[in-house]
């Protein structure tokens, strides 16, 4: 029997040699380094004390340097359990999940087929990127431009553009000789529902080739050009070729990478995973479409012990990680893990390279979660343990959540760690100055007993709001800023001055301080249509949709114009006093190299007093007040002038 040889690529993608092995030896652990598929022991194939016998376990390949037996995971079943080839199949095909194909003389016609379906995606893929570069796809090539891929990098993946033509791709297709039933096969067309032509399945998109292990396109994705289309990313329909559950972007280059020392990083998209490949980060895949799944998480364990998941900061990110905990969790071997990359709120990898460069990106993957991590942050972020029915409920969750772990070793020390936090957690008693020990005296009468704090959520963690970053501060009051500007046009023309010498981190930033300078005076329809066009047509939602400026009062109550005004005036000084402060202290330390004199502390206590003065607020309420007898707050000058009016009238003579 002929065996498939897709499904012999399958099965090799999905067994492990060091598992296969590992059933039959001891591994010498001073010798082997499992995380990066390196493993030694005896060899099981003659008497030996040293462990001669070597698994390159991303290789999937074995060598003995003293009897000098080699081979791959077939080899060694059929060595070990001295069966014939096919049975060697069965054996690894069943601890794979996998069904052995019939055995009939259909199954070369059924290869022969996959290949023919592969030869005509190849020329798809050469049809898209014609039309990329042709006159159709100007529109698309701008936009590639804008989120940084130029044309070598166009050119590396393999981009391309479908054109918003009906049959564009069906009539190119066949005249290069294609079947209609091929090309509907493929998934690049579908039949008419009216009994007309078939139509083609993308139109008026972005495309991006989706490439197996071995580097054959098997399907497209399509990012739509109209912001108006009910689907803005578009995958291929499930073929013969393309099983989205089983198939990561980029996974063959990825691979390749991580064998040579990078981080194997997955992706929400394939844009995210194109960012990080292009900004160093060959290790990158993507999902497509559909939550992690356990065959994807064979793909990776496949490539790396301990793949990063990246993940958005926000409430869906944090969803899609509790279910790739669960998933996880079974499959859980000693030196087979999982570590979660939290990004910050509302950025993704290529907003996050865009804003603050690789470096950030690479900070956010060194300090990626591990598994155990995140368990412990889903069972308790965001709620308290004030009884012990609370807390009996977090231990049954962890323990219920452990279980699940296969191996008795490492769920010994998954329940140790989490043991550890527990008793941390509950033997917190915070109090003022005491560092948070325990209670020195016995509670009291009226005194409000002791409740453990609620767990942060990580969307509070990762806030702007949190951060003790000065860039980042005045990264917030430059959106406020901007943002009331846009809101109440008509103040513009008193801050033109404070708007030109406001110096934008963000260069983004500093593209919306020109346009509102350039074309406030025009109205407020005028301003948005032209930041719309020069910036897209999302540009300012996103800026107005931001937290800190969503509740900023000129966003929520626009066209006040004093509201706005003292707004504006306020963030600029503010702005203007921080950044003079830190001058200051830069020049001064220049100084201070040379000598130190009273005029250098006085003019760092001048800033940082201008700093303080400008960072109080001009509205703070500064009324006095008393107390009455009922506890409430009374204005002391309302009641002065109530108290004048009641002597008034007592002292008044009646009339007659």
């Amino acid at each position: 029997m002929k065996l498939d040889s897709s499904f012999m690529e399958e099965l090799q993608s999905r067994i492990s040699l060091a598992q296969v092995v590992g059933r039959k030896v001891l591994w010498d652990n001073k010798k082997s380094q499992p995380g990066k598929g390196d493993l030694w022991a005896p060899c099981p194939f003659h008497q030996e004390k040293s462990a001669s016998f070597h698994v390159d376990d991303r290789k999937g390949f074995f060598y003995c340097f003293g009897c000098h037996e080699k081979g791959d995971a077939i080899a060694f079943v059929r060595k070990t359990e001295n069966v014939e080839f096919m049975e060697a199949v069965e054996i690894l095909a069943r601890e794979a999940g996998m069904q052995m194909p019939a055995r009939d003389p259909q199954a070369a016609k059924k290869a022969e087929k996959r290949a023919t379906l592969a030869e005509l995606m190849e020329e798809a893929v050469k049809f898209f990127a014609l039309c990329l570069r042709g006159a159709a796809g100007r529109d698309a090539t701008a936009y590639l431009e804008k989120r940084g891929l130029g044309a070598e990098a166009r050119a590396r993946w393999n981009l391309g553009f479908a054109p918003e033509s009906w049959q564009g791709l069906w009539d190119h297709m066949i005249g290069k000789g294609a079947r209609p039933e091929e090309i509907l096969a493929c998934g690049l067309a579908k039949p008419s529902s009216k009994g007309g032509k078939p139509y083609d399945t993308f139109r008026n998109r972005i495309m991006f080739p989706i490439r197996d292990a071995r580097g054959r396109c098997i399907a497209f994705g399509g990012r739509a050009m109209d912001p108006n289309d009910n689907a803005k990313y578009l995958n291929s329909p499930e073929t013969e070729l393309f099983d989205k559950g089983r198939t990561l972007f980029n996974y063959g280059p990825a691979r390749e990478a991580v064998g040579k020392g990078a981080a194997l990083i997955v992706a929400e998209g394939y844009m995210d995973a194109i960012a990080l490949a292009e900004a160093g980060f060959g290790g990158a895949v993507a999902n497509l479409g559909t939550a992690v799944t356990e065959h994807h998480l064979d793909l990776l364990w496949r490539v790396s012990p301990e793949p990063v998941i990246s993940l958005d900061g926000d409430a869906a990110g944090m969803r899609a990680a509790r279910k790739v905990i669960d998933l996880a969790l079974p499959k859980l071997q000693v030196g087979r893990s999982i570590r979660f990359a939290v990004l910050p709120e509302g950025q993704d990898p290529d907003e996050l390279i865009k804003t603050k460069g690789a470096p950030a990106m690479q900070k956010v993957v060194e300090t990626a979660l591990p598994l155990a991590e995140l368990l412990w942050l889903r069972e308790t972020e965001g709620k308290t343990f004030d009884s012990p029915d609370r807390r009996a409920a977090l231990d049954a969750a962890l323990r219920t959540a452990t279980k699940q772990i296969p191996d008795e070793g490492l769920r010994y020390h998954y329940d140790q760690a989490l043991r550890d936090k527990t008793r941390e957690l509950f033997r917190t008693r915070p109090q003022p100055g005491r560092g948070g020990a325990r209670p020195t005296k016995r509670w009291e009468k009226g005194q409000k007993p002791w409740k453990p704090p609620a767990i942060p959520m990580q969307s509070t963690r990762n806030s702007i709001l949190a951060s003790d970053d000065s860039s980042a501060m005045e990264a917030l009051r430059e959106s406020v800023i901007l943002a009331a500007a846009i809101c109440t046009p008509c103040i513009v023309e008193d801050f033109e001055l404070g708007l030109e010498r406001m110096e934008c981190r963000d260069a983004r930033h500093a593209r919306l301080r020109d346009l509102i300078l350039a074309y406030a005076g025009r109205g407020t329809e005028v301003l948005h249509a032209e930041i719309a066009a020069a910036l897209g047509p999302t540009a300012l939602d996103e800026l107005l949709a931001q937290h800190h400026v969503a509740l900023c009062p000129p966003v929520r109550h626009p066209g006040d114009e004093g509201m706005a005004r003292m707004t504006v005036a306020e963030e600029l000084a503010k702005l203007q006093a921080a950044r003079a402060l830190r001058a200051e202290v830069a020049e001064a330390e220049e100084d201070i190299l040379g000598s130190e004199d009273e005029a250098m502390t006085w003019r760092l206590g001048q800033a940082a007093q201008a700093r303080n003065a400008a960072t109080r607020s001009e509205n703070e309420d500064r009324t006095e007040y008393d107390t009455g007898s009922n506890g409430a707050r009374i204005n002391r000058d309302e009641r002065s002038a109530l108290d004048a009016l009641v002597q008034s009238i007592r002292y008044t003579k009646p009339r007659g």
